[in-house]
C-alpha cells in the first residue's frame, strides 16, 4: 500500500484536477472531523448475517460477502447496472402480441398498460422479462486437515472490519489453528474486486478460491439471486485463456454473454470442476492476491490488488470530503449515537448501491426485488438527498434516465391521446412498462423530474441547467395539464387512478390528496421555468389555467383523507403509506390548511396502523413534524425501531422487502431538511429539539424547498 502521505497527495492531486465540485457544493466552516464521525461507526460483526451481507461497490457493481471477505458460505449477489437477462419467449410469442387495456373515463377512452387476460402469455413475459442477474459466486473454499470441505462453524476468532473511510472490508479467523487474513476491495470505476489473502493453508493446498455461475432464477422476490449447482445446458461457461498472471472466463446464457477476468500475484492454478464451477489454486506461496473482473463486451485485464486498494482509499476519503457533514457527539439526548450511525452506515450505503448508471431498485445492487428492476415513483427516495447533501454527480448518471427515456415517454403520452411526456412506473434498462394495474393507473412519478429539475437550479442557477432539464420540464407538465379532467366545475385527478397508498380500488378513485398537492407545485414550478427560460405566457397558459382550478385536497369531519370517495378511511384504510402526511414537509404545503394539517398529522401518529407501513413513511412523517414545529416528534420518528425502521448492523432497513434502500435515502433527505431548513425556516437546525438535549455541528447542506 502506498504511505499516508502520498495517498493524500494523491488525493489532493485528483480533487484539483476535478476541480471545486469534486470536493464539494459548500464545506462550511471545515469544523467537523468528518474521519472521525464517519470512523466511530465502521462495521464490526463476528460471523455472518443470515441474509444482510457486507459489501464493497462503486454504485453501478457491488459484490455481497460473508464473514470470510468473500462470498464463501453464503450465496451473497454479484450486481451490476448491465446485467440483465431475458428468458426466451415462449414458442409462438412475440412481445408484439400484447395488446393494452382501455377504460373510458370523463369521455375518453384511453389505452393503460395493465394486465391483459386476452394476451395473457405476453403480459406474463412482460412482466418478468427482463430481471437483473447475478453475475457469479466468487467464494474460498478451505479444506480441512482430513482434506474435508470446512464449514463456517469450523473458523474460529472470527472477525470482519469494514472501514467505511477506506471501503476495505477487513476479515480474519482461524482454521484448525492456522491464521487466515483477507482482505476486499472494489475498484471505484470497473466492475472489479480485488482480494489479498495472508495464510499458510495457501502454500498447503487447502485455500482455493471457486468461481461459480448461476443460470437465472424466475423469481420476483429472491434474497440469493440465480440458480447454481446444476448441469444446466441453457447456459454455458468455459475458459477462453489462461496463462501467466491471469485468465478469461466467459458466462453465457440466452441474450446475456459476459466476461469475468482474474489476475493473481502468485503462480496460480485454474481448472474447471464442471457444472459451471471453476478453481483457483496457488502453489508455494503464503500471500495470494487475486483481482475479479466482469465486463459485458471487453477483456480488460484487471488491475492489482494494490492499485485497486489505493484507487477505493482515494475515491472513498474524496467522497466523505465532498457535499455536507453532521456531528452529533456532543449532544446529551442518549439517541444521539444511533441517529448519526444510521446517517453515517445510509450514506456509505447509499453510494455504493445507488450511485449508477440506471435508478436503483429498492434492493440496491444487495438482491432482487420485483425481479430487480426501478420504479419511476420511488426514484425521489432514492435520489434526492444528493441534492441536499451536495453530492448531485452521485446522482447525475441516474437521473439522465428522463433523457434517455423521453422519446419512449412521448409515445407512451401520445398512446393515451395526451400531450407530453408519461413517465413509466415499473421498467429495466430499457424504456418497457411491467403490465400490471398499480403500474398502469400510479401517477405521483410524473412530477419527479420537475422537482429534480428545481432542487438542480437552485443550487445551479445557470443556462446550462435551464437547457439541461427544459424538455423535460415542460413536457411533463404538459402531460399533467392534459392528463387531469373537467368536470364542470374544476380539475379532477381520476378515475382510474392508484394513489401512493396503493390501497383503494383505481376505477373508483377520485382526487388523492396527495398526489392533487404534487401536481400544484409541479405546474407551480414549471410556470416559474418558463419564465426563466423566457417563453411567451403562452407557453404555459394550459399550466395556469389547472392551477387555478385544480380541486382541492379532500377533507372529511376536519381532516385530510387519502381520496374524496374513500369512506371510514381512519377504520379500513388506516395503512399503508400516510401519504397525505407529505403533503406538507416533503412538499411545500401548496394548496394545503395549515390547521387542518396538522389535526390530520397527530390523527395519523394516534390511528394509523404503523406496522403495516413503509420505511420512507417514517422520514416523511419526520419531515412534517418538523414542518409543523415539533421537532421531538421528528427525532422520535428517526429514531424508532418500529418494524420496517430498524437498521442492522450493516445499516440495512431492516423489513420487507429486505433491504429497503427508500428507508435509507429517506432518512437522509428528512436530516438534511431538520438541519439547514426549508424555505421560511429561520434559525440553525430548525428540525432538531432546542431544549439544549441536542448540539448539531453541520455544514454543506442545501435547503429544501
Amino acid at each position: 500500500m502506498t504511505s499516508n502521505g502520498l495517498i493524500s497527495l494523491c488525493l489532493a492531486t485528483a480533487l484539483t484536477l476535478q476541480g471545486v465540485d469534486a470536493v464539494c457544493a459548500d464545506t462550511g466552516n471545515g469544523s467537523i472531523d468528518r474521519r472521525a464521525v464517519v470512523s466511530r461507526h465502521d462495521i464490526s460483526i463476528s460471523s455472518t448475517l443470515p441474509q444482510s451481507p457486507g459489501q464493497v461497490g462503486n454504485g453501478k457493481f457491488a459484490f455481497g460477502l460473508d464473514i470470510s471477505g468473500l462470498q464463501s458460505f453464503v450465496p451473497f449477489s454479484t450486481l451490476s447496472d448491465w446485467g440483465w437477462h431475458s428468458f426466451p419467449l415462449p414458442e409462438g410469442v412475440k412481445t408484439e402480441d400484447y395488446r393494452p387495456v382501455y377504460f373510458e373515463s370523463y369521455g375518453k377512452n384511453i389505452p393503460y398498460i395493465d394486465f391483459n387476460p386476452e394476451t395473457e402469455q405476453a403480459s406474463m413475459y412482460l412482466k418478468a422479462n427482463p430481471h437483473r442477474v447475478n453475475l457469479g459466486r466468487i467464494g474460498f473454499v478451505f479444506l480441512r486437515e482430513d482434506g474435508s470441505e470446512a464449514v463456517e462453524a469450523d473458523l474460529k476468532d472470527a472477525h470482519q472490519y469494514t472501514d467505511l473511510w477506506t471501503g476495505e472490508v477487513r476479515s480474519s479467523f482461524s482454521l484448525e489453528g492456522s491464521q487466515v487474513k483477507v482482505t476486499t476491495v472494489c475498484h471505484p470505476e470497473k466492475d472489479q474486486i480485488s482480494v489479498r489473502v495472508e495464510s499458510g493453508l495457501c502454500r498447503e493446498g487447502r485455500l482455493k478460491i471457486a468461481v461459480r455461475f448461476p443460470y437465472a432464477d424466475n423469481k420476483s422476490f429472491n434474497k440469493f439471486v440465480g440458480l447454481f449447482g446444476s448441469g444446466d445446458d441453457r447456459h454455458s461457461s468455459r475458459i477462453v485463456s489462461c496463462g501467466g498472471s491471469g485468465a478469461s472466463l466467459e458466462h453465457e446464457m440466452d441474450d446475456l454473454k459476459y466476461r469475468l477476468s482474474v489476475r493473481w500475484n502468485t503462480e496460480t492454478v485454474l481448472e474447471s470442476k464442471g457444472n459451471h464451477v471453476f478453481e483457483l489454486v496457488p502453489e508455494d506461496a503464503d500471500i495470494w492476491e487475486c483481482s475479479f473482473l466482469f465486463s459485458k463486451d471487453s477483456d480488460e485485464r484487471p488491475e492489482a490488488f494494490g492499485t485497486t486498494a489505493e484507487k477505493s482509499l482515494i475515491d472513498w476519503e474524496r467522497f466523505w470530503l465532498s457535499g455536507a457533514a453532521v456531528d452529533l457527539s456532543e449532544s446529551t439526548d442518549p439517541r444521539w449515537k444511533e441517529l448519526e450511525r444510521r446517517i453515517v452506515l445510509s450514506q456509505y450505503l447509499m453510494r455504493l448501491n445507488e450511485s449508477g448508471l440506471f435508478p436503483p431498485q429498492e434492493s440496491g445492487l444487495v438482491n432482487n426485488g420485483w425481479y430487480g428492476r426501478f420504479h419511476f415513483e420511488m426514484i425521489w427516495w432514492h435520489a434526492a438527498h444528493y441534492f441536499l447533501w451536495g453530492r448531485n454527480s452521485c446522482c447525475d448518471q441516474m437521473l439522465q434516465i428522463y433523457r434517455q427515456f423521453l422519446p419512449g415517454a412521448r409515445e407512451r403520452a401520445e398512446m393515451e391521446g395526451r400531450r407530453g411526456a408519461r413517465w413509466p412506473k415499473c421498467t429495466a434498462d430499457f424504456n418497457r412498462e411491467w403490465p400490471c394495474s398499480a403500474h398502469a393507473y400510479l401517477i405521483w412519478q410524473e412530477p419527479h423530474p420537475i422537482y429534480f429539475a428545481e432542487l438542480e437550479y437552485r443550487q445551479s442557477p445557470t443556462r446550462e441547467t435551464l437547457d439541461k432539464w427544459s424538455d423535460i420540464v415542460l413536457e411533463t407538465a404538459d402531460y399533467m395539464a392534459d392528463y387531469v379532467f373537467w368536470d364542470g366545475k374544476r380539475y379532477v385527478i381520476g378515475p382510474p387512478v392508484t394513489p401512493v397508498s396503493e390501497n383503494t380500488d383505481p376505477f373508483n378513485t377520485l382526487n388523492p390528496g396527495f398526489e392533487l398537492c404534487y401536481f400544484r407545485y409541479a405546474l407551480k414550478t414549471a410556470v416559474e421555468w418558463a419564465g426563466r427560460l423566457g417563453l411567451p405566457a403562452e407557453r404555459s397558459a394550459d399550466w395556469r389555467r389547472v392551477l387555478r382550478k385544480l380541486a382541492s385536497p379532500p377533507v372529511e369531519n376536519g381532516y385530510y383523507i387519502t381520496e374524496e370517495n374513500m369512506t371510514d378511511m381512519w377504520g379500513s384504510h388506516n395503512y399503508e403509506h400516510p401519504a397525505i402526511t407529505g403533503m406538507y414537509g416533503w412538499l411545500p404545503g401548496d394548496g394545503v390548511n395549515k390547521k387542518i394539517f396538522r389535526r390530520t398529522f397527530y390523527k395519523v401518529l394516534d390511528d394509523w396502523k404503523m406496522d403495516k407501513i413503509w420505511g420512507w413513511d417514517f422520514p416523511m412523517l419526520a419531515m412534517a413534524a418538523a414542518r409543523l414545529g415539533d421537532p421531538e416528534k421528528a427525532i422520535d420518528l428517526l429514531t424508532t425501531t418500529e418494524h420496517k425502521f430498524g437498521f442492522d448492523a450493516h445499516g440495512l432497513a431492516d423489513t420487507w422487502p429486505f433491504p429497503y434502500f427508500p428507508a435509507n435515502g429517506g432518512l437522509l433527505t428528512a436530516v438534511a431538511m431538520m438541519c439547514e431548513g426549508w424555505d421560511g425556516s429561520s434559525g440553525s437546525a430548525p428540525g432538531f429539539p432546542k431544549d439544549g438535549s441536542w448540539t448539531v455541528k453541520y455544514e454543506g447542506f442545501n435547503r429544501m424547498p
